[in-house]
């Protein structure tokens, strides 16, 4: 038999936890994604300008990437897949494990940012790479610590 709503709950109060648990269910990892964001933004002001920091690292690893790839075609940031931040003494690092996707443009050309991803099925034109970068970003210096990269991994 189907389920009994309990004596001490009307049917309409019922009802209505029931919208509210799957409304939750439903949006649950969004409201954690803006708790997350919100306790961030409360933080210490190094921690703000930490994050701020962290997309010009980004745009550093993609950088070195393409100065470092044999391929001929640039690569662009697909999605960041993982990311953290490291303090030590006076050097913050950031180690992140990102996709990248081979594009149609030469990695000389100088719109890379908005040249579009190659679609190709023959072509394997996808790799995660994970990267530490140290980062003084106030002073825009950056250092390659650590680079490993898999080809094909989506």
């Amino acid at each position: 038999m189907g389920a009994q709503i309990p004596a001490a709950m009307p049917h309409w109060q019922f009802r209505w936890v029931l919208s509210w648990a799957l409304l939750l269910l439903l949006l649950g990892s969004q409201l954690l994604v803006t708790h997350s964001w919100s306790s961030q933004e409360k933080g210490d002001n190094d921690e703000q300008t930490d994050i701020h920091y962290f997309p010009a690292t980004v745009e550093y690893a993609l950088h070195i990437f393409n100065l470092q790839s044999k391929d001929l075609m640039a690569y662009r940031l697909v999605r960041v897949l993982n990311s953290w931040k490291e303090q030590i003494e006076d050097i913050l690092a950031f180690s992140m494990e990102i996709k990248l996707r081979r594009t149609e443009c030469g990695k000389l050309d100088e719109d890379i940012d908005n040249c579009p991803f190659q679609e190709s099925p023959e072509l394997n034109n996808t790799i995660t790479c994970f990267f530490t970068i140290s980062t003084e970003p106030w002073r825009t210096k950056f250092e390659l610590l650590n680079k490993s990269c898999l080809e094909g991994f989506l």
